[in-house]
Parts: structure tokens; C-alpha cells; sequence
């Protein structure tokens, strides 16, 4: 039995000391752990609240001041813009600035003396069942007269107008991103093993003695995947629009030009990785360790709102935050790309900054 058992603990103990030896794997067996309790403990909350919404007041009354206090003291909402306007809230709507639209007409107080007649609007991005869902909690709300303890007068506060998904479909919201998604996966994959590949196939110290630079080896891995992003992307809405009838409300050029920074962004960051890692594998460990925060994080399973403020400032560092964020303005909204200018920006900035430390960091590995 011993002679039997001898080779077996041998081999245990080559992989356990194989183990101790890559800190990469070392790191994640903790690291993965970690990260998932606090993301789903701290960060993730499918409890939507204060989504950012903005009021159109046009009655300016004691009411309806009182009534924007109590829509916002419920937590469902949180005014960070004060406009005049239908039209203004609208506007912001399709830029994607708000979720809610809270419009209360001049003409409020009359309307309060209707029974079942609603005295305003709320206009939501109904884009996400799961917002549309939170925002009508605001129409089971009481608006009490300050100097008296009963409600104003019986009946619906508020007409629920729908935008973008009035079907309520889920697969209206969840396709366009899929593209950022399947994207941010096979992209990253992609550029993340390329130096490490020519690295063990003996491949690199050719590539090297080559008068190609530097800054031309890591863009000519580039440009080829990104012919290959932009099929994904094409294959993506042609099944999304046969298969499940997803609109395409903007303009098809501004999707292309978006998805083009975005699938660059991605290529640049697996560029990257690929000059901190010694093998393949090390590479996909490196990539998941990236997909499972931007896929949580990001606002494509999860409403962005909902998490907190520190889960939302990291969830602004990921490229594919910003990208469903553009893919769904246009494909859902309608939005134009100047409309979208900001997230289109934080792409290029994260684009920028990958590339310059993928050929630093290429540069100083080759010393």
C-alpha cells in the first residue's frame, strides 16, 4: 500500500509547491472569494433606490414643493436637476442624465380636486423593467396637506408615462448589452494571450530583431481583432433584431464609431495584461479577474443607481460601463453620439492611457 500511495503524495506535493510558486493563482484563490462577497454583499442591492431624476415644477405651490419633498424623502428618487420644461426632461432623458422625469402643470392644485384624475407625470426610462418597476412605487404615495393629517385629495397622484420599452420586454434592454458584454469578453481574451503566445512559441526574439517598433507590433496586434469586433457586433444586432425585434432608434454610423473605440479600449487593456503575465493560462486568469467586476458593476445586470457610491466610482473606471451606457442610448433612446459625449470621452481616455502602458511596459520587459 505505501509503494502505492508514494508516487501519489509525490505528485501532491509537486502541485501543491507548482502552486505556491505562482503567486498569480496563489492571489486569486483569495482573491476571488473576496471579491465576489463584497460585490454581491456591499455592492449589489436589486432594492433600486434614489434614482437620479430631475422636476419640471411648473405650478410652484406649497403643494407641490410638498409633493417633490415626500416623492424624494421616500428614497426612490433623488432630484439632482431642476428644469422648466417637459421638453428639458425629455431631453435629459434621452441623454441618459436621468431615469425619472417628475412634471407637475401649472394648473396642479385643480387637478387635485378631480377625483381620479392624476395631478402629474412621471416620465421614466423604462428601458429596465426593474426602473420602471421602482418608479411606479411613487404612485402609491399620500400627499398630506402640511397643516392637516389627511390626504389632500383621493385618487392617483401621478400618470406613469413609459419611454423607450413600452412592451416592457426584457430582451429590449438586455441585447444591446450583450454586445458590450460579448465585447468586453472575447476582445480581452483575445490581446491577452498575443505576446504571451509568441513569447512560448519562441516567436517574440524574432519579432524583436525585426526593425518593426515597439508601438508598431503592439497596434499591428490590434487592428486585426478589431475588423473581428466590429462582425461580432454586426452578428449581434442582426440576431437581436430578427430573433427578439430589438429596435435600432439612433444612427447605425454612431453605434459603429462607438463600438470601434470601445472594442480598441478592450484590445488595448488585454495588450496590457499580456505584458504582466508568463503564460496563457495566467492571461484568462488575469481576464476574468477583470469580466466578473465590469459585468457586475457596469449596469448590465444590475441598475447602476442601486449600488453605492463607492461600487459607482469604481464601476466609472471600467470601459464597459460607459459603453452599455452609449449602446443603449442610441440603439434605445435614440440619443445622438454629441448627446453621449461624456462616456464616448471616458472611452478614449481609458483607450489612450491602456495603449501607452501596454508599449511602456512591453519596452520595459524587452531591457
Amino acid at each position: 500500500m505505501r509503494n502505492c500511495l508514494t508516487p501519489l503524495f509525490a505528485i501532491m506535493a509537486k502541485e501543491v509547491q507548482q502552486v505556491r510558486r505562482d503567486r498569480l493563482t496563489l492571489g486569486m484563490i483569495a482573491g476571488i472569494p473576496l471579491l465576489l462577497i463584497t460585490l454581491f454583499g456591499y455592492a449589489i442591492d436589486t432594492d433600486v433606490r434614489h434614482l437620479t431624476a430631475a422636476v419640471a415644477d411648473q405650478a410652484d405651490t406649497q403643494l407641490s414643493r410638498r409633493l417633490v419633498a415626500d416623492a424624494q424623502a421616500s428614497q426612490v428618487i433623488q432630484v439632482v436637476a431642476r428644469v422648466q420644461t417637459a421638453g428639458q426632461l425629455q431631453d435629459l432623458l434621452d441623454r441618459g442624465r436621468i431615469y425619472v422625469g417628475l412634471l407637475i402643470p401649472a394648473d396642479f392644485e385643480r387637478r387635485l380636486e378631480q377625483p381620479g384624475r392624476p395631478a402629474a407625470q412621471l416620465l421614466v426610462d423604462g428601458s429596465d423593467p426593474t426602473i420602471l418597476g421602482a418608479a411606479k412605487g411613487l404612485t402609491t404615495m399620500s400627499l398630506r396637506n402640511p397643516a392637516r393629517s389627511a390626504r389632500v385629495a383621493p385618487g392617483p397622484l401621478f400618470e406613469v408615462r413609459n419611454f423607450y420599452n413600452p412592451e416592457r420586454r426584457s430582451a429590449v434592454f438586455v441585447v444591446p448589452g450583450l454586445v458590450g458584454v460579448i465585447l468586453n469578453m472575447t476582445m480581452v481574451l483575445f490581446t491577452a494571450v498575443a505576446i504571451v503566445r509568441e513569447r512560448e512559441r519562441g516567436n517574440l526574439e524574432l519579432l524583436i530583431n525585426t526593425p518593426v517598433s515597439r508601438a508598431e507590433l503592439m497596434l499591428g496586434k490590434v487592428f486585426p481583432y478589431i475588423l473581428i469586433g466590429l462582425v461580432q457586433v454586426t452578428l449581434i444586432l442582426l440576431l437581436g433584431h430578427l430573433l427578439f425585434r430589438v429596435p435600432l432608434n439612433g444612427s447605425l454610423l454612431d453605434l459603429y464609431l462607438a463600438a470601434l473605440v470601445f472594442i480598441a479600449a478592450n484590445l488595448c487593456l488585454g495588450l496590457l495584461i499580456s505584458t504582466g503575465v508568463h503564460s496563457q493560462f495566467q492571461a484568462m486568469q488575469m481576464t476574468f479577474f477583470y469580466f466578473l467586476p465590469s459585468i457586475l458593476l457596469s449596469g448590465f445586470m444590475f441598475p447602476f443607481d442601486g449600488m453605492p457610491r463607492p461600487a459607482q466610482l469604481i464601476a466609472e473606471i471600467l470601459p464597459l460601463t460607459h459603453f452599455l451606457r452609449l449602446v443603449r442610448g442610441i440603439m434605445l433612446r435614440g440619443a445622438m453620439l454629441d448627446q453621449l459625449l461624456p462616456d464616448l470621452l471616458a472611452l478614449v481616455a481609458f483607450l489612450s492611457i491602456a495603449l501607452v502602458l501596454a508599449v511602456l511596459r512591453f519596452k520595459k520587459r524587452l531591457d
